[in-house]
């Protein structure tokens, strides 16, 4: 069923959904006592005030008493109240990058990714509230047999974001290495170490967290490792 992303909050609660991929952005608005099952790390973009370019922004003391366009006023509301600030919000429902321009607003707050409609219309960033990305969230009110289907479904899906964040490396290694290769490498509970029929010699496999991969790599290559494969992973169970 596709919904409007204001919408889902509501329609979680009601139970008239079960389960929703919605905006994290979204969800402190609108439903920030729904919890949040899965972050699925993608639809990244954040939160943020944007001004005109001709404005000399230099501090948040400078949207003491603006007038802001925005379609996010309890994110507005909880930033300005805990800065101490006063604002004069105006709630607007999509194109809210041109109040600026229409003389409607001095400033905007409004979800931002690559930044180009900001450009487009004359606007800079200056302050990012939050950041956000795609989330997954469930009604308060499923059932038994629907809870038990959701375990499932998350069971999967937290197999599959383990397995995207990862490598599986495979590697040769003299014998005598093999000790301090070992020390360095990470893995689910420790690397497969296998003879190979070159007698002397050792396989090692094992499995890399994509943010410390090349470090690792670089010393394998110092520890003496010798033909490294990296292999990317479908799926982890663990």
């Amino acid at each position: 069923m596709y919904l409007r992303n204001g919408d889902i909050p509501q329609y979680l609660r009601d139970n008239v959904v079960d389960i929703a991929i919605i905006g994290e952005n979204v969800l402190i608005e609108k439903g920030q006592d729904l919890i949040t099952l899965e972050k699925l790390g993608f639809s990244k973009c954040r939160v943020c005030v944007a001004v005109p370019k001709d404005i000399d922004y230099a501090c948040l003391n400078d949207l003491e008493g603006m007038k802001i366009a925005t379609s996010y006023p309890n994110t507005v509301n909880q930033f300005l109240d805990k800065n101490n600030l006063k604002a004069e919000l105006h709630i607007i429902n999509g194109s809210v990058e041109i109040a600026p321009n229409i003389g409607l607003a001095n400033a905007i707050v409004d979800i931002v990714s690559s930044g180009s409609t900001l450009f487009k219309n004359n606007l800079k960033e200056v302050e990012t509230l939050l950041t956000s990305e795609a989330v997954l969230v469930s009604s308060p009110l499923l059932s038994d047999e629907k809870q038990e289907i959701l375990d499932k479904l998350q069971f999967r899906i937290q197999a599959v974001l383990k397995a995207r964040d990862s490598k599986y490396v495979l590697l040769n290694a003299p014998n005598d290495k093999v000790k301090d290769i070992i020390k360095i490498l990470p893995g689910m509970k420790s690397p497969t170490v296998l003879p190979l029929a070159k007698e002397g010699w050792s396989s090692i496999h094992t499995v890399i967290k994509k943010e410390k991969f090349w470090g690792v790599i670089d010393e394998l290559k110092l520890k003496g490792a010798e033909g490294i494969l990296v292999c990317p992973i479908e799926k982890m169970v663990i």
